[in-house]
């Protein structure tokens, strides 16, 4: 017999507003130290170690040991689906609303897929131009199509071995800022991992906003793949 799920459980460990931070700079898409994550959320190392086996315990993050620094990274990527529902939920902490031309809304990671308006826009050619399909059995999940598959290769995709990531394969993420879908799952972060490696987009420093670089902006609109 299958025990019920703890939902109070889970929502008081998320409730917490130091963690959630912690969760919130986990985003990023990189692991952290306790003490980077006890800075980012203006907590003491001592409090953040508490907080910390709080999220372990419950399975929202998972740790490493490397050397002398314990790193701390999402469990799952299903742990940043949750926290990136809970952005597109809660309310602004400023009463004005964010400018449109903001960088973080023009392009930005959503923990290891893109997203913003260059997400969006992508995933949105992608279905214009018959490389990805709905799945009739779950509108989240997306196919890819034949054409798509051999467009995604020449883009330098490994598609096989995408495919046997031990992650859903391509996916509808509903994004924060545009509320409109954006492309998550093993197909949307090694979509991400290339443009990145063949320098179309580049990551600003410690933060998730991307810029598209002129390389990139040019062969994007050659692809038909610009944002609209």
């Amino acid at each position: 017999m299958h025990a019920e799920p703890d939902l109070a459980r889970i929502a008081s460990t998320v409730g917490d507003a130091r963690r959630i931070q912690m969760l919130s700079l986990l985003m990023e898409g990189r692991a952290l130290t306790a003490k980077e994550l006890a800075l980012g959320a203006g907590i003491e190392p001592a409090t953040a170690t508490a907080h910390l086996r709080r999220l372990l315990d419950d399975g929202l993050v998972a740790s490493t040991a490397q050397g002398r620094h314990k790193y701390f990274r999402f469990a799952s990527e299903q742990v940043a689906q949750l926290v990136e529902s809970l952005m597109r939920l809660a309310p602004p902490r400023q009463p004005a609303p964010a400018r449109a031309d903001e960088p973080i809304r023009a392009a930005r990671y959503c923990y290891d897929h893109l997203a913003g308006t260059l997400g969006t826009g992508l995933l949105t050619a992608m279905l214009r131009k018959g490389w990805l399909e709905g799945d009739a059995a779950d509108e989240r999940q997306l196919g890819l199509t034949t054409k798509g598959e051999k467009a995604i290769a020449q883009l330098g995709v490994d598609v096989g071995a995408t495919r046997e990531r031990r992650r859903l394969f391509a996916c509808r993420c509903l994004d924060w800022s545009e509320r409109r879908d954006h492309l998550g799952g093993a197909l949307g972060a090694a979509l991400a991992e290339q443009f990145r490696a063949v320098h179309w987009i580049e990551r600003q420093k410690h933060s998730r906003i991307v810029r598209v670089t002129p390389l990139g902006a040019r062969e994007f609109s050659r692809l038909g793949l610009a944002p609209a």
